[in-house]
């Protein structure tokens, strides 16, 4: 059932399905009476179709042999197929603008044909469960507490578990009342609930009243079906249901002419797999419940029972149910009868159990003639009694029925169930089909059952792919090993699982279509058609870990390196076209890496969850992973890629909030570590992470665009100190000014230096009291953040330890170079710091500046040989070290050049920066010839306010001016909405006033200024009234000649409609200065107020590039940076010496010092989460949870109490019988005079005292 939108959309839909379903009278087939087998009860009017004689055709009422032979009516010998002339969609008039699916379809039509047609075309979800509703038909009352049990119940736990309810799905009996249920329980269920009820009508065709407005040969799209008098019972079809199959056999207002097909049905889907796309652990449960009935329906029970089907009775609901319930209950301690004919040793036994049989048929069925046939058919239905479930509703609560269902479902399974089969297997599978962790956690994981890793392994399959976390996080809680259990091979099929149309699904058949080869060749249209034929079969053609590594890259491969290239054997390819050969030559051969255990599970689990948008499950993934905050970081960055290429607003929108959640988690989570240790909180920063491709979390924040994160105070700090270097964070500028002219001066002690020994000697003591008789490894959390020193131990970097643990605790490295004198080591304290590069950068740039000025105002020569100047060869120069140090910035780095490229592309003030250098070699290659020296010329002017527009990004690092360049940012996209509003009005204005003004003007340069130039400076107040009132004197001189006019002369304005000119400026001012201007302020005054409120968090948040901008560049700014690339250049290529700097704050941990941090964070984590849940539970919502389940505890405990009430009084009825019976023996004996007693009877004495004698 579906909801249809405008007139448009509907047409669209109705097209769609029409197509779609135009197959179906081809296969489907209706049957029609071809024979007239006369009702002798109807004096020759009738057949026993139940048709009129006029009704049939000319061939079936010629056939006087068969009617002449022919004593009873059958389907199968007396009627023929056709082409079904009744399907397609449903619309009933005056109901709802819903649509339902019916189709007229013949009685041995195959069930998988329909059950294909419903799922696949029809679009109904697979069910987890179907529940068959027989009985209760045609006009019987039905009971209260049945009402209770169908809508609290039935409905409420298919509601819970995604079932599909059977019924015959017309207004009358149990099926109205099920689709009255169905559409209460739709109406107050949310819309983003998790399952759905979907209610399935199977009816005979030849009762449906109103049947003809069915008909269509070629389908209805929809049908129009008009109910009357609806607050009736009647044959009409209900319009709560989703679908109606509508079985014909041939015959007209008879029942019963659907059961057969309707048993077959059952038993197909018995026999499929639940879960997306059969990927469940469990065949689809199936259960028939029996309300009411009559006699005639044992026959179905009956067979039913004998395929293994479990039923569920509603005694005391009537009829049947009644019946079966009396036979179970109170003949179960009688012998199972194997036949009725047996042999004499138990003859008197099962001619007992019969009589007994018998006397309940009479009892329940007074009016049938054929007794014995029910009672061969009872005592058949008794033999198979365990599949069979009595349910007395008017002792129990409605509310408890989903539990119900699932015993009686787990008592016939286990029936089924081979003897090596755990009997809770079942009943697990079931509970996760159902999503019932309640049932799972009270029934199977209370503590009494030893469960076994491969008793989980399916589950927990299940549980994953259909996103169950609650599950998932059961059985970890329970016996299941991750390790064990995830495979790289499992992994991938997890990745196969991945549902079709999702922004994943597209992605991984992308990267599988490029490994195959036939990426140029398939259109995009065609590409999942295409892939799907492709992936049928052979080695290396389905979903692996090089399309989930490609995914992964596209994603988050600006900041890692490779996933899963170290299981594919590609981690010493850095080409990507060779590691896709070497992918597709492993893919194809024998893939023994699918048998290795997945290196760090939790986090290919919360990368696999992610990527799918799963928030309940990447949580908990996210609690089991380590590296908590880069995980969280990068679950962020994954979601906020993701969402870029998500199409759908919805899909998009909760892809953003799990994003926020995780950046959240992360910041939350960082808070608690650096609450309990600064120095360790900073190294979790910028230690190297070997679970996500050898990143930091300063990295991943920054490419997840993580503003929230970076303005943690701990974030901040931390950038301080990188800042500053060795200088105490209190200088004031002047100072570093004053020692930046004279260096002499960092010789004393106008600048403040951290004095190394201290610092190493405080963090010892801290690291003393945290980690006491733990050896020099554990002292990880000691991070020096003097980074002039991590030049002095480049060496030691390719050793076992850190540049951390080289000087920790005073103890230098025995392979650390000798330590330099005070001289050159202050020195290189001062001149490595990034804020005397960032101020050295300053200061030299605003030379450039006026440099580049003074040749363009002052000395800008003519091309050579007469110049250029001294200056500007000067000029040359500088720009020339600036092109290098750019090339550095681009090429010198651990990441491939062309993710070094797209990175550098990705910096909007990189942009600017290629931007200025292209200008600038135009213009110099241009202003070197006579032809193009005055286009150079104008090149190198506009090129000098691109350099001069450079200096706002200098300004980032400000915290006052910081924000405002976002804000300007911001207010620039502002301004391109408003100029569109203005030109359009400009335009609209400026053409009408000049064809106004002016009846011929063919000069383009006049009709430009004056169309677009002149009404644009009437926004600033410039309005010529002179020209265009003809009012005022004008002293332009202007002729009406047209040759002259031709020839560029100033034509003479229109005198006659220069009122309308007047008007026009009139409105163009009021609507331009007054609308627009205003409008393009409140834009404005909209976009600063959303940045300003975030101030402080867009500028910690874009301080953290230029920190690392600086940091990264060498100490000398241009030009003197020439010497600093000459020095590099030395040291990389031809001393062989490796950079540290390239790193970005990256710190290298191996052994005890990684594990202990990992440890350290873990511990952190759980306190927050810890902390969160009691403040959870603490809230008004926890607390009126957990009073509902303590109140329902209570009222389960009185209703078990009124039970044990009623049972006790029962049992004092019996004992009352029982004495009675012996005192009329006892009596009987003493009055008897064939036996004496040798002693008299026993009195009674009361053994307690009873409440009157103690009172």
């Amino acid at each position: 059932m579906r909801d249809t939108g405008g007139e448009g959309d509907e047409v669209d839909k109705d097209c769609k399905s029409e197509k779609d379903q135009n197959w179906i009278p081809r296969i489907i087939k209706k049957r029609v009476c071809t024979t007239f087998v006369e009702d002798s009860f109807s004096n020759g009017a009738l057949c026993q179709c139940g048709g009129a004689r006029d009704a049939h055709a000319s061939v079936a009422l010629g056939d006087y042999f068969s009617t002449a032979i022919v004593n009873h009516w059958d389907s199968a010998q007396h009627s023929s197929e056709y082409p079904t002339d009744a399907f397609g969609e449903l619309q009933f008039a005056g109901a709802s603008k819903r649509h339902s699916y019916f189709l007229r379809l013949s009685w041995d039509t195959p069930p998988s044909m329909i059950y294909t047609l419903m799922t696949a075309h029809w679009g109904l979800p697979a069910p987890n469960l179907v529940v068959s509703v027989v009985g209760g038909e045609g006009r019987t009352k039905v009971k209260t507490w049945v009402r209770e049990v169908l809508r609290q119940g039935l409905v409420k736990a298919s509601q819970s578990t995604g079932a599909w309810i059977l019924t015959a799905g017309m207004r009358e009996g149990v099926g109205r009342c099920v689709g009255e249920a169905v559409r209460d329980h739709a109406a107050a269920a949310s819309s983003v609930s998790l399952s759905k009820v979907v209610a399935l009508g199977i009816a005979p065709w030849g009762l449906v009243h109103n049947r003809q407005q069915l008909v269509n040969p070629q389908g209805s799209f929809p049908a129009k079906y008009y109910v009357q008098n609806t607050s009736r019972d009647s044959c009409c079809l209900d319009n709560n249901y989703q679908a109606f199959l509508l079985v014909d056999d041939g015959s007209v207002e008879r029942r019963g002419g659907e059961r057969g097909f309707r048993t077959k049905l059952e038993d197909y889907i018995s026999h499929q797999r639940t879960g997306i796309r059969g990927s469940g652990s469990i065949d689809i449960p199936v259960l028939c419940m029996l309300v009411s009935g009559e006699a005639s329906m044992l026959e179905r029970v009956d067979l039913s029972l004998k395929n293994s089907m479990p039923w569920l009775v509603l005694a005391g609901s009537g009829g049947l149910a009644d019946f079966l319930g009396d036979v179970l209950d109170n003949l179960s301690s009688a012998p199972v009868v194997q036949s009725s004919n047996e042999g004499n040793g138990e003859a008197s036994s099962n001619v007992d159990l019969k009589d007994r049989v018998a006397e309940r048929v009479k009892k329940h069925f007074p009016s049938e003639a054929e007794s014995e046939k029910l009672v061969e058919r009872a005592l058949s239905i008794y033999q198979n009694r365990d599949f069979i479930t009595i349910y007395h509703g008017e002792h129990e609560a409605p509310n408890d029925f989903d539990t119900v269902l699932l015993k009686a479902l787990v008592g016939a399974s286990k029936q089924r169930a081979s003897v090596d089969a755990s009997p809770y297997n079942e009943e697990l599978k079931l509970a996760v089909t159902w999503n019932r962790v309640d049932i799972a956690k009270s029934e199977l994981f209370n503590g009494n059952i030893h469960w076994k890793y491969e008793d989980l392994e399916d589950p927990m399959t299940d549980a994953l792919i259909n996103n169950k976390p609650q599950f998932v996080r059961l059985f970890t809680e329970n016996g299941l090993n991750i390790l064990d259990y995830l495979t790289y091979g499992r992994l991938e099929s997890l990745y196969r699982s991945v549902a079709d149309g999702t922004v994943l699904y597209q992605l991984l058949q992308r990267h599988l279509v490029e490994r195959l080869g036939t990426a140029t060749a398939v259109p995009t249209s065609n590409l999942q058609d295409k892939v799907a034929s492709e992936v049928l079969s052979g080695p290396g053609m389905e979903i692996s870990l090089f399309e989930v590594a490609g995914v992964l890259e596209l994603l988050i491969g600006d900041v890692c390196q490779p996933f899963y290239y170290d299981a594919l054997g590609l981690e010493q390819l850095s080409s990507k076209r060779r590691a896709l050969r070497r992918a597709s030559k492993l893919l194809r051969g024998g893939c023994g890496y699918r048998e290795k255990r997945c290196l760090y599970p939790w986090a290919s689990l919360f990368i696999w969850a992610v990527l799918q948008n799963r928030s309940n499950m990447a949580t908990f993934f996210w609690e089991m992973a380590g590296e908590s905050v880069l995980s969280a970081l990068s679950g962020c960055k994954m979601l906020r890629e993701l969402s870029k290429l998500e199409g759908e607003t919805e899909t998009k929108l909760s892809m953003k909030e799990l994003a926020q959640k995780f950046e959240n988690l992360a910041h939350d989570v960082f808070s608690s570590c650096y609450r309990s240790n600064e120095s360790r909180s900073f190294t979790l920063l910028i230690r190297k992470s070997p679970v996500w491709g050898g990143t930091t979390c300063l990295q991943m924040g920054m490419g997840a665009d993580a503003r929230l994160f970076f303005s943690h105070d701990g974030v901040q700090s931390l950038l301080s100190q990188i800042w500053w270097g060795d200088m105490k964070r209190n200088t004031e500028v002047w100072k570093l000014l004053l020692t930046f002219f004279c260096p002499v001066l960092c010789y004393t002690n106008l600048i403040s230096f951290r004095k190394q020994d201290e610092y190493q000697q405080e963090q010892e003591e801290k690291s003393n009291e945290d980690w006491l008789g733990r050896d020099s490894d554990s002292l990880y959390g000691t991070t020096i953040f003097s980074f002039s020193d991590i030049k002095h131990i480049e060496a030691d970097e390719q050793g076992s330890h850190s540049p951390r643990t080289a000087t920790i605790k005073g103890i230098p490295h025995s392979r650390r170079p000798p330590k330099r004198p005070f001289i050159v080591s202050r020195l290189r304290q001062f001149w490595f710091a990034p804020v005397t590069s960032f101020l050295g950068n300053v200061l030299m740039f605003f030379l450039f500046l006026l440099l580049f000025a003074y040749v363009l105002l002052v000395d800008f020569k003519p091309p050579p040989p007469s110049g250029p100047a001294i200056t500007e060869y000067v000029l040359y120069f500088w720009v020339f070290t600036i092109v290098c140090e750019e090339i550095r910035q681009t090429f010198l780095g651990m990441m491939a050049w062309r993710q070094r490229i797209r990175v550098y592309i990705q910096d909007l003030w990189n942009k600017c920066d290629l931007t200025a250098l292209t200008l600038f070699i135009i213009g110099l290659i241009c202003r070197m010839f006579e032809w193009s020296y005055e286009f150079g010329r104008e090149v190198l002017c506009v090129d000098f306010m691109v350099f001069t527009l450079r200096l706002i990004h200098i300004f980032a690092i400000h915290k006052q001016l910081g924000p405002k360049i976002i804000i300007v940012g911001k207010m620039i996209k502002d301004i391109f909405f408003f100029l569109f509003f203005l030109g359009v009005w400009l335009m609209a204005y400026g053409v009408a006033n000049q064809a106004l003004l002016y009846s011929y003007d063919p000069s383009l340069d006049r009709i430009f200024r004056r169309v677009f130039y002149r009404p644009y400076l009437h926004i600033f107040g410039q309005i010529p009234v002179e020209e265009m009132d003809v009012g005022k004197t004008w002293d332009m001189a202007c002729t009406d000649n047209m040759t002259l006019i031709q020839n560029g002369e100033e034509p003479c304005r229109v005198v006659y409609s220069n009122w309308l000119v007047v008007i026009l400026l009139v409105v163009y001012l009021l609507v331009t200065n007054i609308l627009l201007i205003n409008l393009l302020i409140a834009m404005f005054s909209n976009t600063f107020s959303e940045v300003q409120a975030n101030s402080d968090i867009y500028w910690k948040f874009q301080r953290y590039n230029l920190i690392v901008e600086y940091h990264s560049r060498p100490s000398l700014a241009p030009p003197f940076i020439i010497f600093s690339h000459i020095n590099l250049f030395i040291k990389r290529n031809i001393r062989k010496v490796p950079s540290i700097k390239i790193h970005h704050f990256a710190l290298q941990l191996t052994g005890k010092a990684a594990n202990r941090l990992m440890t350290w964070e873990t511990i952190q984590k759980e306190d927050f989460l810890t902390a969160q849940n009691k403040i959870q539970k603490s809230s008004d919502s926890e607390r009126l949870k957990r009073m509902s389940v303590k109140v329902d505890g209570v009222v389960k405990h009185l209703t078990e109490s009124r039970d044990f009430d009623h049972r006790l009084r029962t049992l004092e009825n019996e004992m009352e019988y029982c004495s009675n019976a012996l005192s009329w023996i006892v009596d009987t004996l003493a009055q008897s005079s064939t036996f004496k007693p040798p002693r008299p009877p026993p009195t009674l004495r009361d053994v307690v005292p009873s409440s009157s004698s103690s009172a």
